[in-house]
């Protein structure tokens, strides 16, 4: 039970105001705009919980509860509401990922509670592509077929790995990450440069709206950095996200990568946001 009536969890009841909220900023809410449209808002097949912050009876703010907890559209009064919230169910999130302010105070209030982070990202930008890029694409980059996730999924581990700073694989042997990936190629939103049973390049689409999608994962392999390979692969996906995928694509990256910063430039994308990420 909520402690408060400003705050409750929402179910399929909110769809249509969830998604006229949502829809209202398609490229940074679109990691939970996806999950909604694939699922729908009841906790059980959703597998997280979303609360909404009501002002004088009108939906004004989103709250995703799963792995990521994540604020949408919550100023200072929902975002105490939330925080009051996360801080009495105690924390079921692996990371706090959002709007660099809206992050910053909810970490204020939860950080006595839930510290100390494992690392914090205090800025990542938040790209976007709307235009096939100029620069030629990699004619190698191709989908990931279904018989290759055995050749891919030591890739994906390895950028996780890398990226976060700790295996995907940890938990439970890895069963649920080898889903996640086995879900992306059957789903064609893997793509990959794969030569003699290694992968050179790797990007995927982790998350898809109407709108927007979201590139995830992009690697290269490190015997094979410093070659071009991530500029014409990320010019490959993004060429086909937008011809097949969505009208916009888009992708955050950490602000002290600067070579990955200037490969995406050289795609093409400009940056027009900012999240932060508290990881536990």
């Amino acid at each position: 039970m909520l402690r408060t009536s400003s705050l409750r969890v929402l179910d399929d009841r909110d769809r249509d105001a969830v998604h006229a909220l949502l829809d209202a900023d398609p490229v940074g809410n679109v990691f939970v705009s996806s999950r909604l449209r694939a699922a729908g808002l009841d906790p059980a097949r959703l597998g997280a919980e979303v609360w909404g912050y009501s002002e004088r009876g009108t939906l004004a703010a989103l709250c995703y509860s799963g792995a990521n907890l994540v604020p949408v559209n919550a100023g200072p009064a929902a975002l105490r509401h939330f925080a009051d919230h996360a801080r009495w169910q105690g924390r079921r999130c692996s990371s706090i990922v959002g709007p660099v302010d809206a992050v910053a105070d909810l970490w204020a209030r939860l950080g006595p509670f839930w510290g100390p982070a494992r690392a914090i990202r205090s800025r990542q930008p938040v790209l976007e592509l709307v235009e096939p890029p100029e620069v030629e694409p990699d004619p190698l980059v191709r989908r990931v077929r279904v018989n290759e996730v055995g050749t891919l999924l030591p890739a994906c581990v390895a950028m996780f790995t890398e990226e976060v700073g700790v295996p995907p694989d940890s938990g439970d042997g890895g069963a649920l990450y080898r889903a996640r990936v086995e879900e992306l190629v059957r789903t064609g939103r893997a793509f990959a440069r794969i030569e003699d049973g290694r992968v050179v390049f790797k990007a995927e689409i982790g998350a898809v709206t109407p709108f927007a999608c979201q590139v995830q994962g992009v690697w290269v392999h490190p015997d094979l950095r410093g070659r071009g390979h991530s500029v014409a692969g990320m010019a490959a996906v993004v060429r086909a996200a937008l011809a097949e995928i969505a009208p916009r694509v888009t992708l955050y990256v950490n602000d002290y990568n600067t070579a990955a910063r200037a490969a995406y430039r050289r795609v093409g994308f400009r940056e027009v946001g900012a999240v932060r990420s508290v990881l536990f």
